[in-house]
């Protein structure tokens, strides 16, 4: 029978359930079980499970209701199934599993990958030379990603097909219209300049991550090259080029602005401009065109409207005031950048 180790961290299941089930389903799973709990922005709480011969990345629903589609973690275990056939760094998926009973919600394990995560995307105590393959390796294997043929992978069906960005700009914009705040005059321009600008429908569709960005990547333990993509809750089939623009995001924001590098020394740092990254991933085998200033556009609005929402949830409860004063500012601040690169397009 399997016992347990050491457990760390917040647990909302029965640890020895998890140990017994994966007893007979994983090859490394025998002896004693340990448990972590890894901190940081997930709203699928990450655990690492670890056996003397092996260990693995467990992501589960959280407790509780949630919305219907929202914490999908078996088109997860999806993607990252499917993309295991193609040279897209990806953990390899281990496992699935739907019933609720084992420990509370659906859950599925990945291969723990060894390697580094970068949260500032200045990259700091990193050499400039490889400061600058790790950014041109995040160009590269976003281009990868989108190079695969989503039908060719068995993801064919992954999403809803065509006028991508016609969807989310209404999507997005009902939202800020629902917001209570009232007091971001730029995101009414900015909507009205993308809805102007809306790009023609060309029918591109690959396999877009949706939260495409330095943080969201694992490093190779001492080479400047991905390892893997991680965290996949927002995966679709979309536009490539709405996972570009996001990544580009970086560039025109402040280092206290979701760690940015907006007003940094570059050139110093190795870190190549906009330009060169963009140029890096449009000079790849990607089926996704050039990068347009509406894309960029459209990315810091999305992101201004997610920070409003989680601003007005803030603001709703008695104990988070100062935190709905923080996350504000930054709403603010990317509606301005977008309105500012709008109006200079």
């Amino acid at each position: 029978m399997t016992s347990l180790g050491e457990i760390k961290g917040a647990v909302d299941f029965e640890p020895a359930r998890l140990a017994e089930h994966l007893s007979t389903r994983l090859p490394f799973a025998r002896g004693p079980m340990s448990l972590a709990r890894i901190s940081g922005g997930q709203s699928n709480p990450t655990y690492i499970v670890s056996f003397p011969d092996g260990a693995a990345v467990l992501r589960k629903k959280p407790a509780g209701v949630t919305l219907p589609s929202a914490h999908a973690v078996d088109r997860e275990f999806r993607v990252l199934n499917a993309l295991s056939q193609t040279s897209v760094p990806v953990p390899r998926a281990l496992l699935y599993e739907a019933d609720p009973a084992v420990i509370g919600t659906p859950f599925y394990l990945m291969d723990k990958l060894e390697g580094r995560v970068f949260h500032d995307c200045a990259l700091p105590g990193i050499a400039p030379q490889d400061r600058r393959a790790m950014y041109f390796s995040m160009a590269e294997t976003l281009a990868a990603l989108h190079a695969v043929d989503p039908a060719a992978v068995g993801l064919g069906d992954f999403g809803r097909p065509g006028s991508y960005f016609a969807r989310q700009l209404a999507r997005w914009s009902r939202q800020w219209e629902e917001s209570p705040t009232q007091d971001i005059p730029e995101l009414d321009a900015v909507v009205e300049w993308l809805s102007a600008k809306l790009p023609a429908d060309d029918g591109r569709s690959s396999v877009a991550h949706g939260d495409f960005r330095l943080g969201n990547l694992m490093f190779h333990p001492t080479e400047p090259r991905v390892v893997g993509i991680l965290d996949w809750e927002l995966a679709t089939l979309g536009d490539p080029l709405a996972d570009l623009g996001f990544c580009c995001m970086t560039w025109h924001s402040s280092p206290d602005e979701y760690s940015g590098i907006l007003g940094l020394d570059l050139a110093g740092l190795g870190i190549p401009t906009r330009d060169a990254f963009v140029a890096r991933y449009e000079g790849l085998a990607a089926p996704s065109g050039r990068l347009q200033p509406f894309h960029v556009v459209f990315a810091l609005f999305r992101f201004s409207v997610i920070f409003v929402g989680i601003a007005d949830r803030a603001r709703a409860g008695t104990a988070a005031d100062a935190n709905a004063a923080a996350t504000g500012r930054l709403a603010v601040n990317f509606a301005r950048r977008a309105h500012a690169l709008a109006m200079a397009s």
